[in-house]
């Protein structure tokens, strides 16, 4: 919402950013191995980390369907806990002062409590909040995600919209994706392509 001559309006002048929670926005790795370090006497690390959906493998858990069992916790699940990434809820501050910040996550039903607090927690600008599996839904002009599979479901199903990924050993790169390797990084793509679409409805 923007304030202008006294007229309060939903519409800001910038472009619609859509940001993922875990792995991009929160430390999701380090937030679960630190309980799981806690509950089991591990020295987990995220650095450990190196492949998408396998973190079970690094536990004593037989399935990914066990460990998600544990990280829904008693009450207050892994995901409330996690710490922001770094840079990254200064950078999403000042993306939001000008653009519409759009938290686009695909969560389990469980998750979305503690989820929405971790985002009310450290502040996030968001004017839209999005649990969805299907992200091409939001509609965003540019999307900062690290799954590889809804990479590759951006890029394919919303050619009209800039992907970045967030560079982790988990994901790869992928033809027509944007690598992003830090927030300050993503905030000047961020600049660029609103410039982009400033200046092509002008033209318009």
């Amino acid at each position: 919402m923007s304030h202008r001559g006294g007229v309060f309006s939903d519409l800001l002048p910038g472009i619609r950013v859509g940001i993922d929670m875990d792995g991009v926005l929160a430390d999701f790795n380090t937030g679960w191995m630190t309980r799981y370090n806690a509950d089991f006497g591990s020295n987990l690390e995220a650095s450990m980390v190196q492949q998408w959906d396998g973190l079970y493998a690094l536990t004593h858990f037989g399935s990914m369907a066990d460990f998600w069992s544990w990280a829904q916790g008693d009450g207050r699940s892994t995901f409330r806990d996690a710490p922001p990434l770094p840079g990254a809820i200064e950078a999403i501050k000042r993306i939001g002062a000008k653009h519409r910040v759009v938290i686009v996550s695909s969560k389990f039903d469980w998750a979305i409590p503690d989820s929405l607090a971790w985002l009310a927690d450290h502040g996030v600008p968001a004017r839209e909040v999005h649990f969805l599996w299907d992200k091409t839904l939001a509609g965003c002009d540019i999307y900062l995600d690290d799954a590889p599979h809804q990479l590759e479901e951006l890029t394919a199903g919303l050619p009209e919209a800039v992907v970045c990924r967030m560079v982790h050993p988990w994901n790869d790169p992928i033809e027509g994706v944007i690598d992003v390797h830090s927030w300050e990084q993503f905030e000047g793509v961020v600049e660029r392509v609103a410039a982009e679409r400033e200046a092509s409805r002008t033209n318009d």
